[in-house]
């Protein structure tokens, strides 16, 4: 550790006051990121951390090598084919970012072309290199790609600061020149009209909400577009999307809680778009078309969700199709000409179930391994028999199945190659469970080096998010290795608030039942303590965004449960954020948190657990907090003022803050640049635990 001593913010009382509680602020002052004040004491705070590392800097650079080693740097997607095409990305070493390519079909070829060594396929046609875009700077990130139907067409859009403001282009194909067709401040999502002459885009507010679906004539003036729907409420957030037939564009409308889908034949672009059904609050519905008929997940009168359908050409009553079976989400229906595909989870685990719709019994793809995570790839072909999945687990590689949807066969096409000495056998995993405090049993996904000691002598490493229903489902990391290598335990908790085992889950870790998701983290750690997996002072968690959160709250709620935390773009000021409905996604957010700024009891409640509301002067575990200036997200200052406040209460803690100063939600943009980020966090990590 540097012998430096760490940037002190100054203090400027700001006061706060709501529903009669009145809270001084005094490092409110960084919120000003235009501030020459604010920006000096993040790069001092970067300075601070690079000293402070920089006895790591050798391991950082051995990690490094060890994801660049194992990782096949050319390498190729498993084509997918849509018309005329098999499309596909692959990436070349030494280049930072993916290249997009098409091969056309040959002799109505049903199976993807061979990938071979990686290294491109014959007849390649390169639509576009995120290389050449991205030129010298030091962030890119592509939004929308988009391909016409005629396959004559491609949109795309570009971001070089990571404030995920896009600016939308279209490129001919056949002639491979850029239309002079240009959208500033474009959003992700993008549709095109069955006959390419329309392209449907989004636009967001100034809270950083998509609220807007534009249609633009291809040839003419951004300036000449139509709004073709424009969402008022500020909980509601819009979509767009062609189709997997192609028939229709769909306009999603959603809340937290409420949905809504507007329709407009794909084949006549300008006509009004109309409901399949109106929203009404805690309705939840998504559609896909399916022939005569749009099929509808849904929550009405079903937690997990059923099935249903109405009629194209007049939507109306709902006909169930499949029932609501408690304790089975249903996550997503894809329809083909043939059959359905259910993507679902059921007992903390994902699945696929296949439904004929002609005769045969629906069945469920069944897999080998004791916890994994499986899910659809891209299936862009609507009249089709094959069904492309995604399956991986902690200790097997991505891979990419085809199923024959008649028999069920699976036919592996590709598995993620892990270069070197990777062996599977050498690593064991594990599917435990942890008691939380009001007796709920919490699932825990354990990966260990094969012969791990249970005598509590092994470091370990404990994920968790635990928000929007997002599941943390057990998945491959070439990174991880580098822990497990050397002893660590990795472990997911898949605590309340996250959708793993339903949407009751979820439920009960929202809202005012949002500290449960804490609670449930720390029995997970205990639990691992308990099972003899580790100790407490060998036992680092991590987690972001809203994981993030979590972080900040467990150091408030456990801080002797743990030798160090890692946050990332960390929620930690949330209270704060979600009192102040000017700021990114506040007004979406409160039917996630609830709103402060109208319920005084969710006020008490949310400023109970907020953690930068929360630190106090005491002991804390190691922090290492990690940030983007340009996130939109999760704004730079909820770390920057969580970390100058844990910095004045408690002098003694090892904090430190790291902030990208040119980068966004997701960090550094390029594959070198995010394993470098990795190896800094895990060379952290291990210094901590004693491994470095």
């Amino acid at each position: 550790m540097t012998s430096e001593q760490p940037p002190t913010a100054k203090r400027v009382p700001h006061e706060r006051t709501h529903h009669g509680d009145t809270v001084v602020d005094e490092y409110f002052w960084l919120q000003q990121k235009d501030d020459p004040d604010t920006v000096a004491y993040l790069e001092a705070e970067n300075a601070f951390t690079s000293a402070a590392t920089a006895h790591l800097e050798k391991l950082r650079d051995t990690i490094f090598n060890e994801i660049k080693t194992r990782t096949k740097e050319t390498d190729l997607s498993v084509p997918t084919r849509k018309g005329g095409h098999w499309y596909y990305t692959r990436t070349e070493a030494g280049k930072q970012y993916g290249i997009h390519c098409r091969v056309p079909v040959v002799d109505g070829q049903l199976d993807p072309p061979d990938i071979g060594a990686g290294a491109g396929l014959p007849g390649e046609e390169i639509l576009l290199d995120g290389n050449d875009l991205a030129g010298d700077s030091d962030f890119f990130a592509l939004g929308t790609f988009d391909v016409s139907v005629d396959a004559n067409l491609l949109t795309y859009s570009t971001d070089f600061s990571g404030d995920e403001r896009f600016t939308l282009r279209v490129k001919d194909l056949r002639t491979g020149e850029l239309l002079p067709d240009t959208i500033e401040n474009a959003f992700y999502g993008s549709a095109w009209s069955a006959d390419g002459s329309t392209l449907f885009y989004l636009t967001v507010d100034e809270a950083w909400r998509p609220n807007r679906v534009w249609r633009h004539t291809i040839g003419t003036p951004s300036t000449d577009d139509v709004v073709v729907h424009e969402e008022p409420d500020e909980r509601f957030w819009v979509g767009v999307e062609l189709t997997r037939s192609e028939r229709f564009i769909l306009i999603d409308i959603n809340s937290k809680m409420t949905s809504e889908v507007l329709v407009i034949p794909a084949d006549a672009p300008t006509t009004p778009p109309r409901p399949v059904a109106p929203r009404r609050q805690g309705v939840e519905y998504s559609v896909e078309h399916h022939g005569h008929r749009f099929l509808i997940l849904h929550n009405d009168g079903a937690e997990d969700f059923a099935v249903a359908y109405t009629s194209v050409d007049n939507p109306g009553a709902w006909t169930t199709l499949i029932e609501h079976e408690p304790g089975t989400r249903l996550l997503q229906v894809d329809a083909f000409s043939g059959h359905l595909v259910v993507s679902l989870r059921r007992d903390g685990l994902t699945g696929i179930r296949v439904v004929p719709l002609h005769g045969a019994a629906p069945y469920d793809i069944s897999f080998p391994e004791p916890i994994y995570a499986v899910g659809p790839e891209s299936n862009l072909e609507y009249d089709t028999t094959s069904f492309r999945l995604h399956y991986a687990s902690l200790v097997t590689p991505d891979s990419v199945y085809d199923c024959n949807l008649d028999s069920g066969a699976l036919t592996l096409r590709k598995q993620k190659p892990v270069l070197g000495d990777f062996d599977p056998t050498r690593y064991e995993q594990h599917r435990e469970w942890a008691i939380a405090e009001d007796g709920t049993r919490v699932p825990i996904s354990i990966v260990a080096a094969k012969g791990t000691p249970r005598d509590g002598s092994a470091p370990a490493l404990l994920y968790g998010y635990g928000s929007y229903e997002a599941s943390m489902d057990p998945w491959f990391s070439i990174p991880r290795l580098s822990l497990l290598d050397r002893g660590v335990v990795f472990a997911v908790a898949h605590i309340r608030g996250g959708g793993e085992m339903g949407r009751r889950w979820y439920d009960e870790g929202k809202l005012l039942a949002k500290k449960n998701t804490f609670t449930d983290f720390v029995a997970g750690a205990e639990h691992l303590v308990k099972a003899g997996w580790t100790a407490t002072d060998r036992l680092i968690a991590r987690g972001g965004s809203a994981g993030g959160l979590l972080m900040g709250a467990v150091a408030n709620l456990a801080p002797e449960s743990f030798a160090g935390i890692v946050a990332q773009v960390p929620f930690v000021d949330a209270l704060n954020t979600i009192l102040d409905p000017s700021l990114p996604l506040t007004v979406t957010e409160w039917e996630e948190w609830g709103n402060p700024l109208a319920d005084p009891e969710v006020y008490r409640y949310m400023k109970s657990y907020t953690p930068y509301e929360n630190v106090t002067e005491r002991p804390y575990p190691a922090i290492l907090a990690v940030t983007s200036l340009n996130d939109t997200r999760v704004l730079y200052h909820e770390p920057a003022k969580w970390v100058a406040r844990l910095r004045a209460l408690s002098p003694s803690t090892d904090v430190l803050l790291k902030t990208e100063m040119g980068a966004g939600h997701g960090g550094p943009s390029g594959r070198y640049d995010a394993w470098r980020e990795e190896a800094f966090i895990t060379a952290w990590a291990l210094d901590k635990l004693g491994k470095a």
